[in-house]
């Protein structure tokens, strides 16, 4: 039986805060680098279930408190509660929630610094978007403790090709902001005090856009990717169709037309 902290005495392992918008969620597990706890994992698909349906916010960003992003599961908790049922309601719980970040209608950000390993790497790929410090590394180290990353294995396999995530899975070892950035894991590497900058030109430039074009699209992205060739072009066809229909469409093709900026009604 898990023991949950005690919201009362506890420190709470997730903070957000919302601001213009934007819903920044931060992992709050310092002193266990961020592991990823069932009370931490339950905190973060509670919010994201929140945001979900909340049309005030545009974008999320998740970030974390500490000297590094996310260092996987907590292999503590894991020892402390053995059993095949436990293990496969832990996992079944991360999936759900690598899948919810790839669901939910807003872009997801991650700002990492420091190590993302396993889970926390598997945290990196999932999310749409992922802008990384120099001090930040990478890697699926399961290897080295018995243990193959293979749930990381399936974002990491979506995001990189896959002699590079054979590499990181077979080896285990890290590699850094640049490689992670040229291999596609990440989309950009800044100094760690320009982090913050960083993600503000991104979200900005987002949450100019009509929150019903984003919203659409990263929902066909995503579930086209599977998709044959013709089944894809096919099923992207009828969303741009229905695009197409909606009055944010309308006010921008009509706005290019007469060389104006366009006044979104997320419709």
């Amino acid at each position: 039986m898990i023991n949950k902290p005690n919201p009362l005495i506890d420190t709470p392992p997730l903070l957000r805060n919302d601001n213009d918008g934007i819903a920044t969620l931060t992992l709050n597990r310092p002193n266990r680098r961020n592991a990823l706890s069932t009370y931490l994992m339950d905190a973060l698909q509670h919010q994201l279930d929140l945001i979900s349906s909340d049309q005030k916010i545009r974008v999320v960003i998740i970030a974390a408190n500490g000297q590094g992003f996310c260092s996987g599961h907590d292999l503590k908790e894991i020892r402390e509660n053995p059993g095949r049922e436990n293990y496969k309601t832990l996992f079944k719980k991360c999936s759900k929630l690598m899948l919810t970040i790839t669901q939910i209608p807003q872009p997801v950000i991650a700002r990492v610094h420091g190590l993302a390993t396993a889970a926390g790497c598997q945290l990196v790929a999932t999310c749409d978007l992922a802008i990384a410090g120099r001090s930040a590394w990478f890697a699926t180290p399961g290897v080295h403790i018995g243990l193959f990353c293979s749930t990381p294995m399936v974002a990491l396999t979506r995001n990189i090709g896959r002699k590079q995530a054979m590499e990181m899975l077979l080896l285990g070892e890290k590699i850094g902001p640049e490689e992670a950035e040229k291999w596609g894991l990440i989309n950009k590497v800044v100094d760690d005090d320009h982090l913050d900058s960083a993600i503000h030109d991104i979200t900005k430039k987002i949450t100019e856009k009509s929150s019903l074009v984003i919203s659409i699209g990263k929902e066909a992205f995503y579930n086209q990717l599977d998709l044959k060739l013709n089944e894809a072009y096919s099923y992207a066809s009828e969303i741009i169709t229905k695009n197409m229909l909606a009055f944010d469409a309308e006010e921008g093709i009509d706005a290019f037309l007469e060389k104006r900026n366009p006044i979104w009604k997320d419709r």
